[in-house]
C-alpha cells in the first residue's frame, strides 16, 4: 500500500482507538459522569473540560503516527503505535488530573460537575498545555526513545507547572480563587497562559536527543522565550493596547481581569499570550 494512502489510515485508525480507549478509562474511574449524560444536562463545563481530553487525544494521536508509522511492517509499526501511544494517553490523563488539582486547587473538580464553566474553561486549557508537552515530548519507535521520552515529559511537566506558578504570582488575585468564584475572564487568562507556555516548551523539547549535557542546553536556550510573554502581558497589552500605565506587577489589567471580570480583557490578554507563543516557536 502507498505510504501516502498507508499513513492517513493508520492515522485514523489510531486516533478511533485511543479516543475509545479514553473514553472507556473516564467510564471505569467515573461511571456516572459520562460526556453523554453531562451535556444532555447543559453541563458546559463539563464539555469544555473534554474539549481539553479530545484536544489531547489528538496530538498524541498526530505524534504516535508522526513518530512510529514507517510502513515497512506493519507489526512492528503497530505494536509501536500502541506502546507509544499507549503510554502518552496514560501520561496525559495522570498528569492533567494531578496538574489541575495542584495548580488550580481539589475543589476545582467539584465545581466542574456543579457546572462552574470557569472552572470548566481552565481545567480544559490546562489539559490542551499537557497535550501539546506531551504530544511532543513522547515520540519515537525503539525502547532507547521510550526511556527518552519519559525523561524529557517529567523535565517538560515540570517546566510547565514551574513557570505557570511563577508567571501567576505576578497577578495581584489568586487565580483558584477567582476560577472558583466563576471568574470567566481569569479562566481565559490562566488557560491562554498554560496553552503557550507549552507551546514554548513542547518546541524547546523537540528534536533528536544528542546526549544529556547538549540536548539539556538547548532545552534551556529555547525556554528564553518564556520570558517575552511577561513583556506581552506588562507592556504590549497593558501599556501600549490598553493604555495604561506600565508597572512591573498587577496594574489596570489585573484589576479589569481580577476585580472587574472583564471577558474583554481576559480575552485579549489569553489571545496575547497565544500568538506571541505562536511566533516565538517559529524563530
Amino acid at each position: 500500500m502507498p505510504m501516502r494512502v498507508y499513513v492517513p489510515l493508520f492515522g485514523v485508525a489510531t486516533t478511533l482507538v485511543l479516543l475509545v480507549v479514553h473514553q472507556l478509562a473516564q467510564r471505569l474511574l467515573s461511571p456516572t459522569l459520562t460526556l453523554r449524560t453531562e451535556v444532555a444536562k447543559g453541563n458546559l463545563a463539563r464539555a469544555l473540560l473534554q474539549v481539553g481530553h479530545v484536544f489531547g487525544v489528538f496530538m498524541v494521536s498526530a505524534s504516535t503516527v508522526a513518530n512510529c508509522v514507517e510502513g515497512a511492517d506493519v507489526a512492528r509499526d503497530v505494536a509501536w503505535a500502541a506502546a507509544f501511544g499507549g503510554m502518552a494517553l496514560a501520561l496525559l490523563s495522570l498528569t492533567g488530573h494531578l496538574g489541575v488539582k495542584l495548580l488550580l486547587k481539589h475543589e476545582l473538580p467539584a465545581e466542574i460537575e456543579r457546572g462552574n464553566v470557569a472552572a470548566g474553561l481552565a481545567a480544559g486549557g490546562h489539559y490542551v498545555a499537557t497535550g501539546i508537552i506531551t504530544s511532543r515530548a513522547v515520540a519515537g519507535n525503539d525502547v532507547e526513545s521510550l526511556g527518552l521520552s519519559l525523561a524529557f515529559f517529567g523535565i517538560a511537566q515540570l517546566t510547565l507547572h514551574l513557570f505557570i506558578v511563577l508567571f501567576r504570582a505576578l497577578t495581584t488575585y489568586d487565580d483558584a480563587v477567582e476560577i472558583r468564584a466563576g471568574n470567566a475572564a481569569a479562566a481565559l487568562s490562566y488557560a491562554g497562559l498554560s496553552i503557550a507556555v507549552a507551546l514554548i516548551i513542547g518546541r524547546a523539547v523537540e528534536g533528536n536527543f544528542a546526549g544529556w549535557w547538549p540536548s539539556l542546553r538547548s532545552y534551556g536556550a529555547a525556554l528564553q522565550y518564556v520570558a517575552a510573554l511577561y513583556l506581552v502581558r506588562q507592556i504590549i497589552v497593558q501599556t501600549i493596547l490598553l493604555r495604561a500605565g506600565f508597572s512591573l506587577r498587577g496594574g489596570a489589567l489585573d484589576e479589569g481581569v481580577g476585580k472587574e471580570r472583564s471577558l474583554a480583557m481576559g480575552v485579549l490578554e489569553s489571545s496575547s499570550y497565544l500568538a506571541a507563543a505562536l511566533a516565538a516557536t517559529r524563530l
